[in-house]
């Protein structure tokens, strides 16, 4: 199970790369197309839709990676028991939260789809198009929410390389 987990985080974080990329390509044509008098529609509106898809599908790959920024000032000075009950009741709550974000944008995807909603720029791609890659990475962030509660329910946390944590904790 912890192989396909890591292998769906290290999906989803080559696909936000690509998406990246991707960005630095439209944005590159739409530069490119002023600079030689040549017109491509949409090019505004498509980096718009690889941005938003590549910081969506990151989101799971960074939490695992454990470079989601964190405030520490109250688990530095509680004690080991009071940590734990913290540690739970935060991955709780964030899973809530990841499950409503994840419920709410494929319901969103859907309706765009149900109401054949399309962009208002003037490339008029249907909106579930790019709001897949929304969807997808919302849900994804779940399952590493939930990944993460079970993980710290168990107690089976690795502890983190000497000096790593100083450097992903705020």
């Amino acid at each position: 199970m912890r192989r396909a987990l890591d292998a769906l985080y290290d999906a989803a974080g080559y696909l936000a790369a690509f998406f990246l990329v991707m960005t630095l390509v439209w944005v590159g044509v739409g530069i490119a197309g002023r600079f030689f008098s040549f017109y491509v529609r949409g090019t505004d509106a498509y980096a718009g839709y690889a941005m938003a898809a590549c910081a969506f599908l990151a989101l799971a790959h960074t939490l695992k990676r454990g470079e989601h920024i964190r405030v520490e000032l109250i688990l530095q000075k509680a004690g080991p028991r009071l940590r734990r009950a913290l540690q739970l009741w935060s991955y709780a709550a964030a899973t809530l939260l990841a499950a409503l974000f994840a419920v709410f944008s494929v319901r969103l995807a859907w309706q765009s789809y149900a109401f054949n909603d399309v962009s208002t720029a003037n490339d008029a791609t249907p909106l579930w198009i790019p709001q897949l890659a929304m969807s997808a990475g919302t849900v994804v962030l779940f399952v590493a929410f939930v990944d993460e509660l079970v993980i710290e329910w168990r107690g089976t946390r690795r502890p983190p390389a000497a000096g790593a944590e100083a450097t992903h904790h705020e």
